[in-house]
């Protein structure tokens, strides 16, 4: 296999590192549009950086990311990037005959005259909107693979194939208790990202209903996560899941909550309130007193710390889970199936943070399966749509094991 993975940040420097261990791919290009963060991914890898190349590549120019994909023969496109780039990315990939892989879907935009009732442009509607086309070339486009997405759906499946006979509801429930010494604020994943999931309306699905939407941070729950964690404050936001899941496993209801604590959320509201959150670009002085156009919350990203380096002065640990409620052989039955990281120990051994490592083993993961053809299909695929005990064994033998944890009632205050 020959990869070509765009975006060397965090979470594409973590899936250098993952990958490099591993024997599956011939051929690995890091490209990213800051030549030097690219040379210091494979540099980074020392005498494993042979199977590596770094390169130059602008996310937005799909011409030449086609040109690249097809100059190195790559059989996959795995991006890295946010998702402000995921269609220049995935149509690049169907021009150059390529499979692609995302951890994130292609953006959604509120309704125009009720957001916080009914869908707009949905999480992933453009990439769906062509799965035709990537069928009809053989090729696959596995969207959402990364932890959360990702994960999360291979659980939700797992749980329909083998634990569940009816589902009533599945529940993402993400929680950490993650602190950074040194910093007020240090949102531990890319900012731009974390805005755009936490201030859009978010997305609920229902059998009876199908999705919809509600206020942001709405139906707050304390969850219980399991390693020491703890009871962590969760609300709904917007996430792909919620609009993966239901394409694939039946069940009457699926939901996305995010343990952000109420600090976290006062910031975010204050963020939108100034209109902080904005991805239009304004006009500003510039340094010569000329007028600029910047994008304000390209603005607050450039004031945070870049995530990937914090990690040294980051402690605790990160959960990713999937909740089921439903019926099994005629009984009530819940569980939560979850993955964790310690940060200390993704620090010893990879060098990266624990939230930025849990998103990359994900993909690497998925890439390996591929590669071996224990995964494979054509046409806009999640997780879910594939079988998921490959998935989790694999996992497993990276050395991450996943956990399951039989629930009762009161272990979700919902």
């Amino acid at each position: 296999m020959r990869v070509l993975l765009v975006g060397a940040g965090g979470v594409g420097t973590a899936i250098t590192r993952i990958a490099a261990r591993r024997p599956f791919f011939d051929h690995f290009v890091v490209a990213d549009y800051d030549l030097a963060r690219a040379e210091a991914a494979v540099a980074s890898l020392g005498d494993a950086a042979g199977r590596f190349a770094a390169c130059r590549i602008d996310a937005s120019d799909e011409a030449a990311v086609t040109a690249l994909l097809r100059a190195e023969r790559c059989d996959v496109l795995l991006n890295a990037t946010d998702p402000r780039f995921v269609m220049p990315l995935f149509r690049a990939a169907l021009a150059a005959d390529s499979h692609y892989m995302d951890m994130a879907m292609s953006l959604s935009r509120p309704h125009p005259e009720q957001p916080y009732a009914q869908c707009g442009v949905k999480l992933g509607d453009e990439q769906f909107a062509r799965a035709g086309e990537w069928e009809r070339a053989g090729r696959l486009a596995l969207v959402g693979m990364g932890v959360e997405p990702g994960l999360s759906d291979v659980f939700a499946r797992y749980a329909a194939d083998e634990l569940f006979d009816e589902i009533e509801e599945i529940g993402i429930r993400d929680g950490a208790n993650l602190t950074v010494d040194g910093h007020d604020f240090a949102p531990s994943f890319n900012i731009w990202t974390t805005i755009e999931e936490c201030l859009n309306p978010p997305v609920v699905y229902e059998r009876d209903r199908g999705w919809f939407t509600t206020a942001p941070f709405s139906e707050p729950e304390v969850f219980d996560f399991p390693a020491g964690i703890g009871p962590v404050a969760c609300v709904n936001v917007e996430h792909e899941e919620v609009l993966l899941v239901p394409r694939w496993v039946e069940a009457r209801r699926v939901t996305f909550k995010y343990g952000l604590g109420e600090d976290f959320i006062g910031k975010l509201r204050t963020l939108h309130a100034l209109g902080l959150d904005a991805t239009e670009p304004v006009t500003v002085r510039g340094a010569d007193g000329a007028p600029a156009r910047v994008s304000p919350r390209d603005v607050v990203a450039a004031c945070l710390p870049d995530p990937a380096t914090l990690g040294e002065r980051m402690t605790g640990k990160t959960c990713a889970g999937t909740w089921v409620k439903g019926t099994q052989d005629g009984r009530p039955r819940e569980v939560y199936l979850y993955h964790v990281v310690d940060n200390q120990w993704s620090m010893r051994e990879y060098g990266s943070q624990a939230v930025v490592w849990q998103t990359a083993v994900n993909p690497v993961v998925a890439l390996e399966l591929l590669a071996t053809g224990l995964w494979k299909g054509a046409g806009v695929l999640g997780p879910e749509a594939l079988p998921p005990r490959p998935f989790l064994d694999l996992l497993t033998a990276y050395g991450s094991p996943w956990g399951l944890r039989e629930q009762t009632p009161t272990a979700a205050s919902r």
